[in-house]
């Protein structure tokens, strides 16, 4: 009796474990192709997930610069408050072979630190980028211009549901201080 007891605690365990390897949700995956040249520059951080290496930071983006030998230059500016000085973080990026540019490998500190960075859609005109990561974990909305209204914003944002994400989760990044709440 006790045999089957651990018998069947075992198979209940193992149909548990199949059952949560089933339900993983599968990396996300862009269909966007982008053109680098066009997508070097400033891209204004508007809205992204907080978390830590962001959160509290305001007036933030990203500025990208193409290198001779592939790799891009990645310097995130920020505030902590809008009369105090713009600080700055370097970090390298490497895009994924066969990812059309959409999939680049950040690393920070030397590369002590590193990041998944996708691109999921890039506005034909290049004005506005979503940015998420392949877990589906963190996402940002960038602009090359610093402020964007609010119906935007909501719509861009929204844009997120298609992909997984929850679009309530997507905070605005104050770039003024009217945006303060």
């Amino acid at each position: 009796m006790r045999i089957f007891l651990l018998l069947l605690l075992a198979v209940a365990v193992l149909a548990v474990l199949a059952n949560r390897a089933q339900a993983r949700e599968p990396e996300l995956v862009s269909k966007a192709v982008v053109d680098l040249d066009r997508y070097m520059g400033r891209w204004w951080v508007i809205g992204n997930i907080p978390y830590f290496a962001e959160r509290g930071k305001i007036a933030s983006a990203d500025i990208y610069a193409l290198r001779p030998d592939g790799k891009i230059d990645n310097v995130f500016v920020y505030r902590k408050a809008f009369d105090k000085p713009e600080k700055r973080m370097n970090a390298l990026a490497t895009v994924v072979p066969g990812s059309n540019n959409t999939r680049w490998k950040i690393a920070f500190f030397g590369g002590l630190l590193q990041a998944d960075y996708l691109i999921l859609e890039v506005a034909p005109d290049y004005s506005w980028a979503l940015i998420g990561q392949p877990s589906g974990k963190l996402a940002w909305v960038f602009s090359r211009e610093q402020r964007m209204d609010d119906a935007q914003f909501n719509a861009l944002r929204d844009k997120f549901a298609a992909y997984g994400y929850q679009p309530a989760d997507i905070k605005r990044v104050p770039q003024f201080p009217d945006q303060q709440q």
